[in-house]
């Protein structure tokens, strides 16, 4: 996941953050917006250890095992 893929899921996660904390969206879209929420940081986590795997990541990087 480049940088830029990075800031754009934390950007998503950001907004619908603040969707959920502004207490105005009826209960099925509050939770749709928690699954995309779970689904945005579980895709982050997953391409973040795998960047860290990657045979060419900086032994300076710390290992998410």
């Amino acid at each position: 996941m480049s940088d830029d893929t990075l800031t754009t899921v934390v950007e998503k996660l950001e907004r619908a953050a603040a969707e959920l904390r502004s207490g105005e969206l009826d209960p099925e879209r509050a939770a749709a917006l928690v699954d995309e929420c779970a689904r945005l940081a579980a895709q982050a986590g997953a391409e973040l250890d795998r960047a860290l795997s990657a045979p060419d990541a900086s032994p300076d990087q710390l290992r998410l095992t």
